[in-house]
């Protein structure tokens, strides 16, 4: 027997991570990605702690990997109300990384504390799945056909390109992180160029760790939100 369906399509399970989820982020801004948060939503939302447990029962990490795939969902969402035929793949990517950060923006600072998450060494591979998974949404929205070597090295290229950009970003002040996205197209033109890249790229992605726990451990910035 299938699972039974909200009226938005989404079966009832998934209806309660969605809820659990929403009203957990305000909490990881003080507690970060742990079940204290995790209860603390459920608070909020009036659902029983079992059931929030059993919701995520991986625990926090489960809940980060399940708050990324829905900002790569929305992502696509998003771009796909866009004319990317009539762009460069270069515009396409580019807006694809502008429009993930600026889904992302009401929550920086949990973004912030999954960033040091991820950093430490026994969720690495957690890490580095979810970048995968954003990195291959991206591609995939814009067209990407490539079924050889080239499917893998674009991925490791805009992985380096986008995991660079969200650091940047997190410690980004500008107006409308004017920074953020002058940095972005700098780091694009980068990958374009043929001598060099791919290997400078590896390098960054092998040092990703060390740099995304000093970012995820930093001051935070005084800020409003949304």
């Amino acid at each position: 027997m299938s699972a039974r369906r909200t009226k938005t399509g989404a079966t009832a399970a998934e209806d309660l991570r969605a809820r659990l989820l929403a009203a957990m982020l305000p909490h990881v801004v003080f507690d970060g990605w742990s079940e204290r948060a995790l209860l603390a939503g459920a608070a909020d939302a009036r659902i029983d702690p079992a059931a929030a447990r059993n919701a995520f029962p991986g625990g926090a990490a489960e809940a980060i990997e399940a708050f990324s795939a829905e900002f790569d969902r929305r992502m696509l969402e998003r771009l796909g109300e866009q004319d990317l035929a009539a762009m460069k793949v270069r515009e396409r990517i580019t807006l694809a990384v502008r429009t993930r950060l600026d889904l992302l923006a009401p929550h920086r600072e949990a973004v912030r504390r999954g960033v040091g998450f991820l950093a430490l060494p026994r969720h690495a591979a957690l890490g580095l799945k979810c970048l995968y998974r954003s990195v291959d949404a991206m591609w995939y929205a814009a067209g990407d056909t490539a079924t050889d070597y080239n499917f893998y090295s674009k991925r490791l290229l805009l992985a380096g390109v986008y995991s660079s950009t969200l650091l940047f970003w997190l410690n980004d002040s500008s107006e409308s992180h004017a920074a953020t996205w002058a940095f972005l197209d700098r780091r694009i033109a980068e990958v374009l160029k043929v001598g060099g890249t791919l290997g400078k790229t590896m390098t960054s992605l092998l040092n990703l760790p060390d740099r995304l726990f000093a970012a995820g451990q930093g001051r935070r910035r005084r800020r409003h939100y949304p």
